[in-house]
């Protein structure tokens, strides 16, 4: 089918172009830097191209257990925003309370805050309940924005989908487990995945809440960190950064198309 959409002048496809080389010029050369031979600096260009820098990360134990830490701490932040911020959707979106527009912001407020604020904040809350740093507390700080992004992606699909299949469904007499399961469940789906794909990856990669909450312990971004201040092997950072990019960009990759293709998805739209 012709699109009327007119086409893009050539100074608008360079700018774009531009813009698309500035952002991704610094990702290929970690890359690169992930090949090179030089064990200490970066040269341009590289001395050298080697693999070996892949077999040492591999059996690096320390790069392991931040690369486990981080999964670890990812997937149960997810989990805990899944379940929290679908909660919150659920109430700001399904009932009509005084304040609704209020707590909703309040809601979405740690993700707009700087993160260092929020790494503060959850330190002096922490020392204050005299609880130590440990797992928990870097889940607890991960999930205080994962639960913004599953929160958006759940609200904006309850409030596209019809009220009229809820009441539908209690009439037939389905309890409230049986409509959640097979018709609200169905129908926010794709919108629960997408924001837990973006929850993990956000969670993954996050750098400033971690550092003020995570004690001795190292994620892998706080690994990365230190290596960089500290260098023994750079190539290796930028081995372990690949990785980083790609377990961050599939999901978010993923999220981009469930939440493009189920626009159109929701039963009863528009009714």
């Amino acid at each position: 089918m012709r699109s009327d959409a007119p086409r893009a002048s050539l100074p608008l496809k360079l700018a774009a172009g531009a813009g698309l080389v500035f952002l991704l010029l610094p990702l290929a050369l970690i890359f690169l830097y992930a090949f090179s031979t030089a064990e200490k600096s970066y040269q341009w260009p590289p001395p050298g191209l080697t693999l070996k820098w892949f077999a040492v990360a591999w059996n690096r134990p320390d790069v392991w257990q931040a690369l486990t830490l981080s999964v670890q701490v990812a997937v149960v932040s997810t989990i805990i925003a899944l379940v929290l911020g679908t909660l919150c959707a659920a109430a700001v979106s399904g009932t009509k309370f005084f304040g609704r527009e209020t707590i909703s912001l309040l809601v979405i407020l740690p993700i707009a805050l700087p993160g260092i604020i929020t790494g503060i904040s959850l330190r002096a809350a922490f020392s204050l309940a005299e609880i130590p740093f440990s797992f928990w507390t870097i889940v607890l700080g991960h999930a205080t924005f994962c639960i913004v992004v599953v929160y958006n992606n759940a609200v904006a699909r309850f409030r596209r989908m019809s009220g009229s299949l809820i009441e539908a469904s209690m009439d037939l007499g389905a309890d409230g487990f049986q409509t959640f399961r097979h018709v609200i469940l169905p129908n926010i789906a794709t919108a629960l995945l997408a924001g837990g794909m973006l929850a993990f990856a956000l969670s993954f990669d996050e750098v400033i809440v971690t550092t003020f909450t995570a004690g001795q312990q190292q994620t892998l971004p706080l690994w990365m960190l230190e290596e960089l201040i500290r260098p023994r092997q750079r190539p290796v950072t930028n081995v372990v950064a690949m990785v980083v990019v790609i377990v961050t960009f599939l999901p978010i990759l993923a999220a981009f198309y469930l939440s493009r293709g189920g626009e159109q998805s929701v039963a009863g739209m528009g009714k």
